[in-house]
């Protein structure tokens, strides 16, 4: 077993106290935790929950869980306090897939939401200068943006997508820099696997086949034990993703 996933404590079931703060970048509120003194940072681009509990405690874990080699964490709200309520997930009715589908072509519309990503970046490493490499990590949704975001020019120099949305392994071919994907079992698998060999670059790519699309996000059950159990498995993955490249 890797020294991250032993790190990577107990995840905490019910009410999650965060242990970052947020600050504001141009109007945006932005989440972030871990030391100051980190010299690495990881970029999270969360799923369209917005600041769920599960997406909050796993930017915490990734900033705090290994003493030897800890980061400053980001996550923007990038929805500005109006994620789509979990409510409308899963789409089973005529209304909510309408509310997804709007969602999805108006606040979430990746290709409106990408260009934001390397300004924010450039913002952030400009107001915490002791900032030397980068890494990027989507949740669901957030998955798409690291795709689009790890093509050439891309200010990371890892990425991370854990039970990603819209996978197209054609983006693969473009990605630029080591990538980790962590897929649910809810995901198209001939999509993973296509993506997966598509990427000529240094890559983890995984499939957690008993867990839900957004496990390690807001979709993910802590009260279950086998999911919680994944959850903490996954940021142990994660982290020993970036501590090899960042």
């Amino acid at each position: 077993m890797s020294q991250a996933c032993c790190t990577v404590p107990p995840a905490v079931v019910g009410d999650y106290k965060p242990k970052g703060d947020y600050i504001d970048i141009d109007g945006m509120q932005v989440y972030t935790t871990g030391p100051s003194g980190a010299t690495s940072a990881v970029f999270i681009i969360y799923d369209i929950f917005g600041f769920s509990s599960q997406a909050l405690q796993g930017a915490d874990i990734l900033a705090h869980a290994d003493e030897s080699h800890q980061y400053q964490v980001f996550m923007p709200d990038f929805f500005l306090g109006k994620p789509l309520p979990l409510s409308v997930f899963p789409p089973d009715t005529d209304e909510k897939k309408k509310q997804l589908g709007d969602f999805f072509a108006g606040p979430a519309n990746p290709p409106d939401t990408a260009p934001k990503v390397p300004e924010l970046v450039k913002k952030l490493g400009q107001k915490y200068t002791g900032i030397q490499k980068w890494g990027s990590l989507g949740m669901c949704w957030g998955g798409k943006i690291v795709s689009l975001t790890s093509q050439s020019g891309t200010a990371f120099s890892a990425a991370a997508e854990v039970h990603p949305a819209m996978v197209d392994p054609e983006e693969a071919k473009g990605v630029k820099i080591p990538l980790c994907m962590l897929a649910s079992g809810d995901e198209n698998l001939e999509d993973v696997e296509k993506f997966k060999d598509n990427l000529s670059v240094d890559k983890h790519v995984e499939t957690f086949k008993d867990q839900v699309h957004g496990w390690m996000a807001a979709r993910g059950d802590l009260k279950n034990e086998r999911v919680k159990s994944e959850y903490e498995r996954g940021y142990g993955v994660l982290l020993d993703f970036y501590h090899k490249h960042l």
